[in-house]
């Protein structure tokens, strides 16, 4: 009855999934909770997939992603490929495709294909590309190069101890090379034929972010004693760190100087009129020797409780501020608040310095405070908070720090030193503890539908095992292949592992049908060696749902996919890889 049961449950969270009538995050919750009424799991049993590693190491990778982001880690890898591209949609493709291809050979590819995310999001940004165009490349070439060593999945490893358990030998580290590599080349060609042609040409989101000409915001810096900056010209100090910055007038006590005429040199107590960026004035708020007219304290973003944090605020229509000076507000005399610039959309402001600005509708107020005080400036009707705007800010000081830490994470995760999990784990510690990221920030970084959806399906496999389900569809799947050659049993198990794998992890797939593979081998009287590598290319054949691979899930809010885009262009993909290793296993694996 239960394995009855069970198959409903799971043809309706198919329907579900590919229909999309309700979210995929809610479609996983109905999953659990069918579950558990149903008496199939226990409660402890439904939700254990919360604590399965795999939901521990994407929910931390999302952490130390952001991290990246954050801090311009991956600024660099992602103007060499910018710059290579050149704009060029087919060169950009290709060249992606091969590098993830590459480190993923070599590397666990959930790290790789997390570290070209944004990548690829700003490299479409920059030339009004589509990124839902090159997301699903990206986790099928990383995919597919897994299967070119040992190491590059951690499914290869599972099947090559548990063949060492069953009497065999184990997989070398260059083995699947043989071949991987043709079917990762191959594959990579068909992704860079069909998937511009496949894949929807959806808008990029995150451009309308960016820094740019109409972001520049009017603010008043001050020079306090002992600045390094004393001694200086205006010209000297901001060209090479901080380019968006235009010093507009030097006020020195009661003279005024305009920088193009004259170029005095700069003074204690000295404030410049300056306008420019986001970035470039947080940043010089938070590196240099210079303040706010207004106070004193130092913005210092990082780890420590009650962080600071820097928003907008819009002065709403019926804002009891209008016509009023600045410097009269309740929020200029707010000690709690430190407003760094004003901006007023395509209109010029007249006066001469910040606290005399007459405000008007829609004046944006660029401040910063502690996230405690946020909640009453929320509060009140007279401004409109903009929590968005702290997204835009790079912390480029801590790039090295972000980029040490990924790499050691890589490094250490590669050498067999700790798994995965732990490596990833201790990553997004890492980027918090060092400032690279805020708590609040970490928090927004985890993606809850995509944990949800992989916990979810975690304990649809548990079900399915407990109940007798996989091992009942697996034997009456070969059971239509009494009889037949053993290159045909060989491909209808590398079918069958394809398919699971769409249903259930990779590993759990490989741990499920190996011993069903191998007394198969044994049955026909033939080397079960072909069987136990058809299990490792089977395995990795997770291309036609985003539930099948946890990269697949990866880049499915990123690239605004539905569940039909990943059956379009993974289905032909999934088939091919079949047909290839049915084909050439038993030629380079004899029976």
């Amino acid at each position: 009855m239960n394995i009855w049961t069970i198959s409903a449950i799971l043809l309706l969270t198919f329907y579900l999934l590919i229909t999309e009538k309700i979210s995929v995050d809610l479609t996983a919750i109905g999953l659990m909770v069918l579950l558990v009424v149903s008496k199939i799991l226990t409660p402890a049993e439904a939700v254990t997939g919360f604590a399965n590693p795999a939901v521990i190491t994407v929910g931390a990778m999302f952490v130390v992603s952001k991290g990246m982001m954050r801090t311009g880690g991956v600024e660099f890898l992602g103007r060499k490929i910018i710059g290579l591209s050149g704009g060029n949609y087919k060169l950009a493709l290709i060249i992606i495709l091969l590098s993830v291809a590459l480190a993923s050979a070599f590397i666990n590819n959930t790290p790789v294909v997390i570290l070209f995310i944004p990548v690829v999001m700003a490299m479409c940004c920059e030339f009004g590309l589509s990124p839902s165009k090159f997301l699903i490349p990206v986790s099928y070439a990383s995919i597919l190069a897994g299967t070119c060593t040992l190491i590059g999945t951690s499914t290869n490893i599972i099947i090559s101890d548990l063949s060492v358990s069953f009497g065999y030998s184990g997989l070398t580290m260059f083995e699947l090379a043989k071949l991987g590599v043709p079917i990762a080349v191959a594959g990579i060609i068909f992704l860079y034929i069909f998937a511009p042609k496949i894949l929807p040409a959806l808008t990029n989101p995150i451009c309308r972010l960016q820094d740019s000409d109409h972001r520049e915001y009017l603010a008043e810096l001050k020079i306090p004693v002992k600045s390094s900056f004393i001694g200086k010209t205006v010209a000297d100090i901001f060209n090479g760190k901080y380019p968006s910055i235009k010093v507009i007038e030097l006020i020195n006590k009661s003279h005024i100087y305009r920088p193009g005429r004259i170029a005095p040199l700069i003074n204690q107590g000295d404030i410049l009129l300056v306008k420019g960026s986001l970035n470039d004035l947080v940043a010089i708020l938070h590196n240099e020797d210079i303040e706010l007219p207004s106070t004193e304290k130092e913005l210092v973003l990082g780890p420590q409780k009650d962080a600071p944090i820097v928003v907008e605020l819009i002065i709403s229509p019926n804002s009891s501020l209008r016509r009023l000076r600045l410097e009269q507000t309740e929020l200029a005399m707010d000690d709690g608040v430190n407003i760094i610039a004003v901006k007023r959309s395509n209109l010029h402001i007249s006066e001469r310095q910040i606290h005399d600005v007459l405000l008007q509708t829609g004046d944006i107020l660029l401040i910063w405070c502690h996230q405690s005080k946020l909640e009453s400036i929320r509060s009140s009707t007279d401004y409109i908070v903009i929590e968005d705007v702290y997204e835009e800010l790079v912390h480029k000081r801590k790039a090295w720090w972000s980029i040490i830490n990924f790499i050691c994470m890589i490094g250490t995760a590669t050498l067999g030193l700790a798994d995965i999990m732990t490596c990833a784990l201790t990553a997004a510690f890492l980027m918090i503890i060092t400032g690279c990221l805020q708590m609040r920030d970490a928090y927004k970084a985890l993606q809850g539908d995509i944990l949800l959806l992989i916990a979810g399906t975690i304990a649809l496999g548990v079900a399915m095992q407990k109940t007798g389900a996989s091992e009942l569809y697996a034997q009456t799947f070969l059971s239509f292949f009494t009889g037949f050659s053993p290159t045909i049993v060989l491909g209808a198990i590398i079918l069958l592992t394809s398919i699971c794998t769409q249903l259930l992890s990779n590993n759990a797939t490989a741990v499920l049908l190996l011993p069903i593979a191998i007394s198969t081998a044994l049955g026909l009287g033939v080397d079960p060696k072909p069987f136990i590598v058809g299990i490792c290319f089977g395995a990795s054949a997770c291309f036609a749902t985003p539930v099948g691979y946890q990269t697949n899930l990866m880049v499915y809010g990123p690239g605004g996919y539905s569940f039909m885009d990943y059956m379009k262009l993974g289905i032909p993909l999934n088939v091919f890889v079949v047909v290839a290793s049915t084909i050439f296993i038993p030629l380079i694996w004899p029976f």
